[in-house]
Formats: C-alpha cells, structure tokens, sequence
C-alpha cells in the first residue's frame, strides 16, 4: 500500500512538472516512516543529533523536534531578529512583517533573507517556502480566519512556535524574553549561545536599572495610536514592566490585557509626566502623533504634554525579543536624563 501524503509533501508534489517527481517524493516519504498523527508530525530516523529530541510546549501546543528546524519561516520581526542574534541565519528562508529598521548588526544578515510579504503572507506563500517550522511574533501569524491556524500548519507537517508574549496565560516581564531566547536555543540546539546572549541582556538591563534604582517612579502614558480614544499597553503586555525597570510606573498597568482602548479622560485624571510613543509601520508617523497629542486642548494641561516630554520606541523593542533590554535603556534615559550625564 503506497503511503499517505501530508497534505505540505502533498503539495509540493503537485507544484512538481512530473509524474516521476511525486513519485520521488512519495518513496522518500515512504523511507522516512512519515506518520499521520493528530499533532505535529516528524520524520522517524534511526539516530538524533546530541540533545535531541527535545520537546516544548508552547502555548498549548506540545511539539517534539526530532533535530533542530532548518527551514524556518518567521512572521513578524522580533522573532526574526532573536533567530538572527543566536546566529541561525542559515536556517532561515523567508522573514515578513517588518515594523521599523533592523538593528544595525543584523541588518546585512536580515536582508539577505527573503521577504514574503510586507504583512503576514497567506498560507499558500509560506508553503511555497517549504519550511518545517513557522515562528510567530504576534498572535495574528496564525489567524484561523485567515487559514494561517497552527492546526492547519501541522496538518500540512509544519511545526509551529508563537512568541509567549501573546499565550495569554500571565504578565509578561524580562524573565520571559530570557525565557524565550532559552527555548529558542533549546529547539535550535544552541543552548550555549542563548545562555550567552541571554548573560549580555541581563547585564544591559541591570546596568541601566542600577543607574535610576534611587530615582522616583515617573508616570508614563503609553501611546501607540487612537484618536477617539488611546490605544495604550496594558499590564499583562512587555511594556509595563521595561517601564518599571527604566525607572517609571504605566499609568494603565491596571488594564488586564496587553493592549487596550482608554479614553482621554482617564488619561487626563491619571497625569502622566512623559508620554512614550510606540513607533511601527502604518500607525502614522511620531511626528503625527506629537502633533496630536499637543493639538488637543483637554490634554494641555496633562505634564507630559504641558512640558512636551515624549519618549519614542520602536513597537518592536517592546516586545519579547533582544530589543526589549535595549528598549529599557531608552525608556531610561528619557525618564532620567541625568542619571546618563
């Protein structure tokens, strides 16, 4: 009896031009001993790398790498940029949804990569990269609506990774970008290197914390968009808790979720003296949103705004990836300015 397919060998099968093609795929599968699990499938081979398999579960989803990944595919950038610091260039083949400019020592090694889309690619466009693994940033990398379920990819034999951030279980804090990098390094089989730049993250932030540890808390509204109301990071997100490390308190750490909508009025009772403005890709431009904030005659007498105290971030140096322990040093430094004199 010929072997059944999964539908990703499947359909790499059909996009070949020959009979003899899927039959080479159909044998190879067959040697392989592929299997028809409900969960995420792997090929069956007499022998494993050192350290393998491993397993992890991630958001719910248990996965079993028999070796470490060698075609990935990440959609957003800070999974991109936390694959790239651990030194996995080669086993990426195609990076989407960048949100502001790379860091500067991995920019070259970025843009060598392809680019599947400005946004998240459809399903059919990450297939077509053929990759075993899809590492996700955001929660929308596997919108159901969109057919981009992580059920769907491991029918299609893909196994999937989403950021811990968006597992929705707790708060988020450093401990979990640290926690990240170690599960990357653990599903890589790069545990030393993550060990590493886990070391130089921790050190980058207590340097920072240990320069504003005698400093007053300094209250920081977060704008990321909204005019209506504010679109503002809650304190189940990552961005509180850089806030509290630079030395500062979210004014809207009471919000249980990540993000959430706040009206204007709640940010005029709450009085915040600096205002730290995401930056990313289709929100408009900071300039746009400075003009804003200073333009409404409610807010004129909010601190922040009175005294033109803004502090600008990249969104995605606010997320669980490498660029959060550099987000604290810029949060620190506009909350502080003399502690960095």
């Amino acid at each position: 009896m010929s072997p059944v397919l999964s539908p990703a060998r499947r359909h790499r099968a059909v996009r070949g031009t020959t009979a003899a093609l899927a039959l080479s795929v159909a044998l190879l599968t067959a040697g392989c001993g592929w299997s028809g699990d409900t969960g995420a499938q792997h090929t069956a081979t007499a022998s494993s790398p050192e350290g393998f398999p491993v397993t992890v579960d991630n958001c719910g989803v248990r996965t079993t790498y028999d070796r470490p990944p060698s075609r990935v595919v990440t959609i957003h950038q800070h999974p991109a940029e936390l694959m790239l610091a651990l030194g996995l260039k080669d086993r990426m083949v195609g990076t989407a949804f960048p949100d502001s400019a790379v860091l500067p020592e991995l920019k070259k090694d970025y843009e060598a990569i392809p680019e599947l889309a400005e946004r998240e690619p459809s399903f059919e466009r990450i297939l077509d990269a053929e990759p075993d693994l899809v590492y996700g940033g955001y929660g929308s990398a596997f919108a159901e609506k969109e057919g981009r379920s992580r059920k769907a990819f491991a029918n299609a034999g893909i196994d999937t990774h989403l950021n811990r951030e968006y597992c929705g279980e707790k708060r988020v804090t450093m401990e979990d970008t640290y926690a990240e990098a170690r599960t990357i390094g653990k599903i890589f089989g790069v545990r030393d290197r993550a060990e590493k730049l886990v070391a130089d993250l921790k050190l980058r932030v207590s340097e920072t914390a240990s320069a504003v540890e005698d400093k007053a808390d300094v209250p920081v509204f977060v704008y990321d968009s909204g005019d209506k109301s504010a679109f503002t990071a809650g304190g189940k997100g990552l961005g509180t808790d850089l806030i509290r490390l630079a030395g500062g308190k979210n004014v809207f750490a009471d919000l249980d979720d990540v993000f959430g909508d706040v009206s204007w009025e709640q940010v005029v009772e709450r009085r915040p003296e600096v205002i730290a403005i995401y930056d990313y890709a289709g929100s408009g431009s900071v300039e746009r949103k400075k003009k804003f904030l200073l333009s409404q005659s409610a807010l004129a007498d909010v601190p922040a705004v009175k005294n033109k105290r803004f502090v600008v971030l990249p969104l995605t140096a606010t997320l669980v990836g490498i660029r959060s322990a550099y987000a604290v040093d810029g949060l620190a430094r506009g909350l502080h300015p003399e502690s960095f004199r």
